[in-house]
C-alpha cells in the first residue's frame, strides 16, 4: 500500500489575484480540498488586515477538482461578503469546469452563487 502524505503536496493549488474594475478577480489552477482551504480563503477574502472586498469573482476554469472544503470555502466567503457589504456585495464563480460544475449544482451551492461560463460573464452580469 502507496500512502501520500498532504505535507508534499501543499502547492498543488496556484493563485492570481487581480482587481477588474472594483472588482476582486481569483483566477485558480490546481485543486480545492482541504490541504488549500486556508490560502483559497486568503485569496478570496485577503489578508486578515485587508478590508472584505464587496464583490469577487472566482475563475475556476483551471481547477480540476473540488471537494466539499472547496465547497465551505466558497459559502463562507459568500456569508462574509453578504454580511460585511452593503446590498451591492457577491460572489460569482466563473469557467467552472464540467466535473466542479456538477458538485456546485448537486450541493445547490449554485443557487446561491451565481456561476457563468467566463470570467467576462460574472464581471458584467
Amino acid at each position: 500500500m502507496t500512502r501520500t502524505e498532504p505535507a508534499d503536496r501543499p502547492d498543488h493549488l496556484s493563485v492570481e489575484e487581480r482587481v477588474v474594475d472594483g472588482i476582486r478577480v481569483v483566477t485558480m489552477r490546481g485543486e480545492l480540498d482541504h490541504d488549500v482551504r486556508d490560502k483559497l480563503s486568503k485569496a478570496l477574502l485577503g489578508e486578515d488586515a485587508e478590508p472584505v472586498p464587496a464583490r469577487i469573482v472566482a475563475d475556476l476554469t483551471g481547477v480540476t477538482f473540488m471537494d466539499s472544503s472547496g465547497l465551505n470555502v466558497f459559502v463562507a466567503t459568500h456569508r462574509q461578503v453578504s454580511d460585511t457589504s452593503d446590498a451591492a456585495g457577491w460572489v460569482r464563480i466563473a469557467g467552472a469546469q464540467e466535473s466542479v460544475l456538477r458538485v456546485l449544482q448537486m450541493t445547490g451551492v449554485d443557487r446561491i452563487i451565481g456561476c457563468y461560463p467566463t470570467t467576462e460573464q460574472a464581471l458584467t452580469a
